[in-house]
């Protein structure tokens, strides 16, 4: 069988024996979808072309993909909530993290991406991986049964504030200025007025969700640190699959002794519906949308996802879970944005000077 591969460039129309035989390549994975009027010959195309099939031109696909992306972070959150109706905590991010990995896996062995040689690379990614999915999304899991997915967003928006706090010992470009400390004290005043009426209000539990919320957020601050400065020469899919894999393990180890046999858990439609949305769309695509994006878009409007992330998060949790959130709780989260913004616009500009200049 003779093979032809068409890679559209910006501008360049389908060519009309792709049409004709209905095979696509989206990002370098092929799929199969009929037999055309040429059944001996394989054609292909990329994501590029099949924008500029539908009339989508570049600024608009990215607009779209950043939409996309903010939507799908912001809907996490309630499909975690769902998941935990049913199922325990730590298990259940286990098994999600099994499941994205093998795919990203699979991912990586078609695109034949080489694998770290290094002895350090490979511990930079067991370490990063307890810290941003042992230690982080236990935490997450765990803290989310006691508060509502939208309090759970905004507890979570704190990660730049801590990032920016330790990355000034690690990175020397990463220095503080007034305007980054004033952005961290505000986050971190806003969760003092979010835990200021949690106790009274919610209870102890609440509370204890709330702080296993934050501490959660400077151990994914910290893995972010430790990949900056020292993983840069690490493709993103192997990063994302090494720490998922070595992150995974320690949820099982910990969590199948306490919450029993996965096997024997409540495997609800629901439970269901809400693993493999968080595995797969969650995490995969989300995944490869992001850094084809980071690819497309400038630094600052690709930060912003973090500041829009959890406002979708709270329409959507009040909207469908019919969640309800005390006027401190909306203050403490409104200050908590307006600290991540500046801390965020203030490193996008100064990433965006970096890369006109170079």
């Amino acid at each position: 069988m003779k093979r032809l591969t068409f890679r559209g460039q910006e501008g360049d129309p389908v060519p009309a024996q792709v049409r004709d035989q209905a095979s696509l390549q989206v990002s370098g994975y092929e799929g199969r979808r009929g037999q055309g009027p040429l059944p001996d010959l394989e054609v292909t195309w990329d994501l590029e072309c099949l924008w500029h099939s539908f009339g989508v031109n570049r600024a608009m696909k990215s607009r779209l993909v950043w939409l996309l992306l903010c939507c799908i972070w912001g809907s996490t959150w309630l499909f975690i909530k769902l998941g935990l109706e049913d199922l325990p905590p730590l298990t259940f991010a286990g098994i999600r993290f099994l499941i994205a990995s093998a795919i990203l896996f699979g991912i990586i062995a078609v695109r034949r991406f080489p694998l770290p040689r290094r002895r350090s690379d490979w511990l930079l990614l067991a370490i990063t991986g307890i810290l941003a999915f042992s230690l982080n999304y236990g935490l997450l899991f765990w803290g989310e049964q006691y508060i509502s997915s939208g309090l759970a967003a905004l507890l979570q928006a704190t990660i730049p504030a801590f990032g920016l706090i330790i990355a000034h010992f690690y990175l020397p470009a990463e220095q503080m200025t007034p305007a980054k400390i004033f952005g961290v004290v505000m986050g971190i005043a806003g969760v003092g007025v979010i835990f200021s009426n949690q106790l009274s209000v919610a209870g102890p539990r609440a509370l204890a969700g709330s702080a296993a919320l934050v501490l959660s957020s400077v151990f994914v601050a910290y893995s972010n640190v430790l990949v900056k400065a020292r993983g840069k020469g690490l493709h993103p899919a192997i990063l994302s699959a090494g720490q998922m894999f070595f992150g995974l393990i320690p949820l099982f180890v910990v969590g199948i002794p306490l919450e029993g046999n996965p096997l024997n858990f409540r495997w609800t439609p629901m439970a269901l519906l809400a693993l493999f949305y968080l595995a797969i769309v969650g995490s995969v695509i989300a995944f490869l949308l992001y850094y084809w994006l980071m690819r497309k878009m400038d630094v600052t409007k690709t930060m912003l996802i973090a500041l829009v992330t959890p406002v979708i998060a709270v329409t959507l949790g009040m909207l469908v879970l019919r969640e309800k959130l005390h006027w401190r709780t909306l203050i403490g989260g409104a200050m908590i944005i307006c600290g991540i913004s500046l801390i965020v616009l203030y490193r996008a500009k100064n990433e965006a000077k970096i890369v006109s200049t170079s």
